[in-house]
C-alpha cells in the first residue's frame, strides 16, 4: 500500500545553497514533486532528484502570481496522489514568505504538512554585508518590515522612533519615498543607512550612506531587486566585518558543464571561494550501445596484461558491470592498472587498488611515452576502458608500440537538454564570467545548445577555462581560445587557475 502523501513547506534560504538547513536538504533529496517559489536558486533546485516533477522552475507555471488557495490546491493534488511534495519558499516560509497562508489552507483541507524553517534574507543579507543586526553596543532591538505594504498600512512614526536596527525589504524604486517618510517623522538625517541586494548572490553588494544621502546613492547605482534597507548604528561596522565580499572568487559567476552527478565537488570548492555557480550539465552518462563488448572483456580479464582507465567515470562504470558478474576484487586477475591523470588514479585507490602507472597527460602520444618508459609493451595485451566514440589517438599510439589493444566502451555520453533547475535559462539571460569545460564532449554539447561564439558576443566578459589540451583543441575547433588551462589537469588545477585569474584582475 502506497504511503500517504505529505507536503513540506521548506525555507529555501536566501539563495546560497550552503545556507540550507540539513533538514531542508534531506527533504529535498527525497522529493517527488517540487513546487518552487519565485527567486529560488538553481543551485538549491539541483539538490532534488532528477526524477522529480518540477513546477515553477524552468518549466513554466510559476506559482509566484497565484493565490495561496491556488497553490494549496496544487500541493494537495499531488499529496493526495501519495507523493512527497516539497514547496520551496525563499528565505523562511513564515517570515514574509507566504507560507503561513498556504499552511492555513492545507490545514483546512486536512492535507498533512510539515514546516521546515529557513534562513531569511532579511537576516542573512545584512550578516554577509558586515551588519550584525543585534550588537551590545549598537542594537538590542530589531524591527523587520515587509516593504510591500501600502505606506498607509505602516506606522512610520513608530518605525522612526524605534531603537536598534530596522530592516525593510522593498523594491529599489521605493527606497527614496521610504526614507522621505522616515525623515518626515523626525528620523535624524545623519542616521546610518545601507542598501543590501541581492542577498548572497553573485552580485551581492551593499551601498552605505545616511538617511539624507541614500536616495542619491540608489539613483546613481544599478541596484536590482530584491533589495533591503538597513537602518541603524550597526551599518558603521561594515568596514571591519565585511567577510563575504573578501573571498577570492566573490563576484565571479561560473558555469560548470560537467554531468550533474560529477559537478558536486567542483561546485562546492568554487562556492566556498565565493563564486556564484551555475550547474549547466551538457551531458549525461548512459550504458554503451554495445554492452556485449564489455561483457566479453570481463570474461577475458585474465588474458590482459594491462587495464587502462582514462577517466574517473570509466572506473565507476566498469566496476558497476564488474560487480554484477563477480563478487571479489581478486577476480580482476593479474592485470596491472594504469590510470590517465591523478583524478582517475584516485578513483581506483578508493577501491583499495594499487595503480601501477599514472600518465599525467591524456594525449595518446604522452600515454604511449609513459608506457614505453615503464616497460616494453610489445605483444602485451591492453584493455582500454573508456567512453564510446573516444578519439583514436591512444589505441593507435599503443598499437604503434607493438601492443595488442582492445578498445572497450564502458559508457557513452549523450547531450543533456533538460533545464529543470532553470540554470540554463539564467545563463542565457544573465551570462557568466566563466564557463568551465572538462572534456571535448562538454565543449561540443555546450556549443550545440548555446552557440558559444554567439554567447560570448552577447556577454563579452565570458571566458573559457579548460582542464587540459584535448579540451582546448575542441574549443579551438570553434575558433575560441581558452583564457586558462588547468595545471595540473585536474579539478584542483582548474580551481587554482581560476584563483590566479581573479587575483590578476
Amino acid at each position: 500500500m502506497k504511503p500517504k502523501g505529505m507536503v513540506y513547506l521548506v525555507g529555501a534560504g536566501p539563495g546560497e545553497v550552503g545556507m540550507l538547513t540539513l533538514r531542508a536538504a534531506e527533504v529535498l533529496a527525497r522529493a517527488e514533486v517540487v513546487v518552487a517559489g519565485e527567486g529560488v536558486s538553481p543551485e538549491v533546485l539541483a539538490l532534488a532528484p532528477p526524477t522529480a516533477e518540477f513546477i515553477g522552475a524552468g518549466s513554466g507555471g510559476s506559482p509566484a502570481a497565484q493565490s495561496p488557495e491556488e497553490v494549496g490546491r496544487l500541493l494537495a493534488a499531488s499529496a493526495r496522489a501519495g507523493k512527497r511534495v516539497v514547496r520551496l519558499i525563499g528565505g523562511d516560509p513564515y517570515l514574509f514568505g507566504g507560507g503561513g497562508e498556504e499552511a492555513e489552507w492545507l490545514a483546512g483541507a486536512r492535507v498533512p504538512f510539515e514546516v521546515v524553517p529557513g534562513v531569511s534574507a532579511l537576516v542573512a543579507g545584512p550578516n554577509c554585508a558586515g551588519f550584525p543586526l543585534a550588537h551590545r553596543q549598537w542594537a538590542s532591538q530589531i524591527t523587520l518590515l515587509a516593504g510591500t505594504e501600502a505606506p498607509a498600512a505602516v506606522d512610520w512614526a513608530q518605525v522612526a522612533r524605534a531603537p536598534g536596527t530596522r530592516v525593510i525589504a522593498l523594491a529599489p524604486e521605493r527606497i527614496g519615498p521610504t526614507v522621505e517618510l522616515l525623515a518626515a517623522q523626525g528620523m535624524a538625517p545623519e542616521t546610518p543607512v545601507a542598501v543590501v541586494g541581492p542577498a548572497l548572490r553573485g552580485r551581492h553588494h551593499a551601498w552605505q550612506g545616511t538617511l539624507a544621502t541614500i536616495a542619491g546613492v540608489v539613483a546613481r547605482e544599478e541596484i536590482r531587486p530584491p533589495a533591503m534597507l538597513v537602518i541603524g548604528g550597526v551599518v558603521q561596522l561594515r568596514a571591519r566585518l565585511n567577510w563575504f565580499e573578501r573571498r577570492p572568487l566573490f563576484g565571479q559567476r561560473i558555469a560548470i558543464t560537467r554531468a550533474r552527478a560529477q559537478a558536486g565537488e567542483l561546485a562546492r570548492q568554487l562556492r566556498e571561494l565565493g563564486a556564484e555557480v551555475l550547474e549547466v550539465p551538457t551531458l549525461r552518462f548512459e550504458a554503451p550501445s554495445r554492452r556485449q563488448d564489455l561483457v566479453d572483456a570481463l570474461l577475458e580479464l585474465n588474458a590482459y596484461d594491462w587495464l587502462v582507465f582514462t577517466s574517473p567515470n570509466g572506473v565507476t562504470r566498469f566496476f558497476e558491470y564488474f560487480f554484477r558478474r563477480f563478487h571479489d576484487l581478486r577476480d580482476l586477475g593479474g592485470a596491472r592498472l594504469a590510470a590517465v591523470g591523478p583524478g582517475t588514479a584516485s578513483k581506483l585507490r578508493e577501491l583499495h587498488l594499487q595503480v601501477d602507472l599514472v600518465p599525467d597527460e591524456a594525449l595518446g602520444v604522452e600515454v604511449a611515452r609513459a608506457f614505453s618508459q615503464f616497460e616494453s609493451v610489445e605483444n602485451l595485451k591492453i584493455c582500454l576502458l573508456r567512453a564510446e566514440a573516444a578519439n583514436r589517438d591512444l589505441p593507435e599510439a599503443l598499437t604503434a608500440l607493438g601492443a595488442i589493444v582492445d578498445d572497450v566502451a564502458c559508457y557513452q555520453t549523450v547531450p543533456e537538454t533538460e533545464d529543470a533547475t532553470g540554470a540554463a535559462a539564467s545563463l542565457r539571460e544573465r551570462g557568466a564570467d566563466w564557463v568551465v569545460f572538462t572534456s571535448g564532449s562538454t565543449v561540443r554539447n555546450f556549443h550545440a545548445r548555446f552557440d558559444l561564439p554567439a554567447l560570448r558576443r552577447q556577454f563579452p566578459q565570458l571566458k573559457a577555462a579548460v582542464i587540459g589540451p584535448e579540451t582546448a583543441r575542441a574549443l579551438a575547433a570553434l575558433g575560441v581560445a581558452p583564457a586558462c588551462e588547468a595545471r595540473p589537469h585536474t579539478l584542483e588545477g582548474l580551481v587554482k587557475v581560476l584563483l590566479a585569474a581573479a587575483a590578476a584582475k
